[in-house]
């Protein structure tokens, strides 16, 4: 059987959760269900930032990356909230499990998001694959009380352009057949892999669309993007085949790092303060959910000129935010003056392993020595504790965007 047959075959979903933090937040308190709401640093201090936002919050205008006061400022009602991460992690898991029920081959990408292959599932479910994503849908309303957008299609690209085609709550097939009419005129940075500066690069030679980019030649993507360009042409004309990775045979991570462009230039210290520490959230969430922890880290910097500057360290095996965060930050201190405008920040731990070492949790108080106590108690008694914790924490710390 030729690839091109196997592909057209196959039945690939991607499930994504709506609004994570804030629709997990809405799900445990349904007094929010119906109010804007957003996940931010901490409440009391107009200096925070948003990191996630619901619908509701949405239709004012409310961006991820806003200071809360600029948020307040377009919706004075907007309910402000810490994070919990513990929370969405064990969300993360009980859809894990629901997926599992389905097909062993379950790979997420990060904590709320999936794909799915369920090729040959159809036939003993007696479903189709949209069938199967509505079903997904529909369990995850009434098992967990949030939403989840998925994508149906033949490949993992086009699964997950499909989950984000249409939000919230939305099942979008892309058929083998039409592939490129459904998707070819989305723009560019719709494909995982196509950054901002990719983005910007391209569009100097007015590739803007998907469809722009397969037409170039291989010679010039390889140039641009070495193989990786390659391949993602190769993905997106359907002639490559991705695997959806076995749930029970996960590889672990050879590194885990998080990057984001800045809504504005910035110099000040307390900002760049701000992003590392929200970058430092989502690399130790992740790290906590692979049960790993890294002992190199590595810090870049992005001027608004586009001149880079970056460096590694190695540090004590961690996972903890407030460990990972203090070291970015004396990296920052070592290699940046705060004297050119930075519209980019890249925070990487490698050098990864399960290594027993006794860690702090991710919200690190002074008392270090009660870390496991602290820990066991959150297990126990759920997120009760880490709410007071967690809020104690963020009092003394700030929180860039999700």
């Amino acid at each position: 059987m030729n690839e091109k047959r196997q592909t057209k075959q196959r039945v690939i979903l991607h499930a994504d959760v709506n609004n994570f933090f804030a629709s997990v937040e809405c799900s445990i308190n349904t007094n929010l269900r119906d109010k804007p709401v957003a996940v931010t640093g901490n409440p009391n201090k107009r200096t925070g930032i948003i990191l996630a936002k619901n619908e509701i919050a949405k239709k004012y205008g409310i961006k991820t990356g806003q200071v809360i006061a600029e948020a307040k400022a377009l919706c004075p009602e907007l309910v402000c909230l810490p994070p919990h991460y513990d929370l969405y992690e064990q969300i993360s898991q009980e859809l894990h499990s629901i997926y599992l029920e389905y097909t062993n081959y379950v790979e997420p990408l990060g904590l709320d998001e999936c794909w799915l292959d369920v090729t040959g599932c159809e036939r003993y479910l007696h479903k189709t694959g949209t069938e199967i994503a509505d079903e997904l849908r529909q369990r995850a309303k009434k098992e967990l009380n949030i939403t989840l957008s998925v994508g149906v299609s033949f490949s993992k690209i086009f699964a997950k352009l499909g989950s984000d085609m249409r939000k919230p709550d939305f099942t979008t097939f892309i058929p083998f057949e039409n592939f490129e009419t459904l998707t070819y005129s989305l723009p560019l940075n719709s494909i995982v892999g196509i950054g901002n500066r990719l983005e910007k690069k391209f569009a100097q030679i007015s590739v803007k669309t998907i469809g722009d980019f397969t037409a170039l030649d291989d010679e010039f993507l390889r140039n641009l993007m070495g193989i990786n360009g390659i391949n993602l042409k190769a993905d997106l004309q359907a002639e490559r085949i991705t695997p959806v990775l076995d749930y029970y045979k996960l590889p672990p991570p050879k590194s885990i790092g998080n990057g984001t462009t800045t809504i504005r230039d910035i110099t000040n210290r307390k900002d760049i303060e701000k992003v590392i520490y929200f970058l430092a959230q989502k690399v130790s969430s992740r790290m906590i959910a692979h049960k790993v922890y890294g002992s190199t880290i590595s810090l870049k910097l992005k001027s608004n000129k586009l001149k880079t500057i970056a460096k590694s360290t190695k540090i004590s095996p961690t996972n903890s935010v407030k460990d990972i965060s203090s070291s970015a930050m004396q990296i920052c201190d070592n290699i940046y003056r705060y004297n050119v405008p930075i519209r980019a920040i890249r925070l990487k731990m490698s050098n990864l392993s399960s290594a027993s070492v006794k860690q702090l949790s991710m919200f690190d108080t002074e008392e270090k020595d009660y870390s496991n106590i602290i820990n066991q108690i959150n297990k126990k008694y759920g997120s009760i504790y880490l709410a007071s914790n967690s809020a104690q924490f963020i009092n003394t710390s700030h929180h860039p965007q999700e």
